[in-house]
């Protein structure tokens, strides 16, 4: 199964970009072991629109025309549900045992997601409550792919 990252907001150059390409890049080498592969981050600037519902649904035409047909999505939104890092890795590895051939995580922006994204995505899930920079949460996002690599792999990164 292939795995992305679709996000609103682009990141500059500096050690949050670096943390991100630091986690995706063990995400890529472990993997394989697992059956996921890619790993890849497509960003797209926040919508200039002069309305929250026009933004959202312009940001909705971009996140939701960058995946393949048949792709799933799991969105991040913090009125979603909360996973322990267990249960996010076993939902994902289900979602490709299911036959799933692409799997996208979207964090949307400031205004957050529009419905129709969120009717679309086979999860919501929640990092917090709390609303999160979407620096900080694409850190968050790539360090929890990284951990359900190893949790699956039986790799003693993550301890219960």
């Amino acid at each position: 199964m292939r795995l992305s990252v679709i996000a609103i907001g682009r990141m500059k150059s500096g050690p949050e970009r670096e943390l991100v390409e630091r986690y995706l890049k063990r995400c890529r080498a472990s993997g394989p072991a697992i059956g996921w592969q890619g790993f890849e981050v497509s960003e797209f600037s926040e919508s200039r629109k002069n309305t929250a519902p026009l933004r959202k649904s312009e940001e909705a035409k971009a996140i939701l025309g960058t995946l393949p047909t048949g792709a799933s999505l799991i969105a991040l939104d913090e009125a979603g549900s909360n996973w322990t890092s267990e249960k996010f890795a076993l939902n994902i590895a289900r979602l490709s045992e299911q036959g799933t051939g692409h799997l996208g995580f979207v964090i949307g922006g400031p205004d957050g997601l529009a419905e129709s994204v969120r009717s679309s995505a086979a999860h919501v899930l929640s990092f917090s409550p709390l609303t999160w920079p979407h620096q900080l949460v694409r850190i968050m996002l790539a360090e929890q792919l990284y951990r359900a690599t190893t949790i699956l792999a039986g790799h003693p990164y993550h301890r219960s």
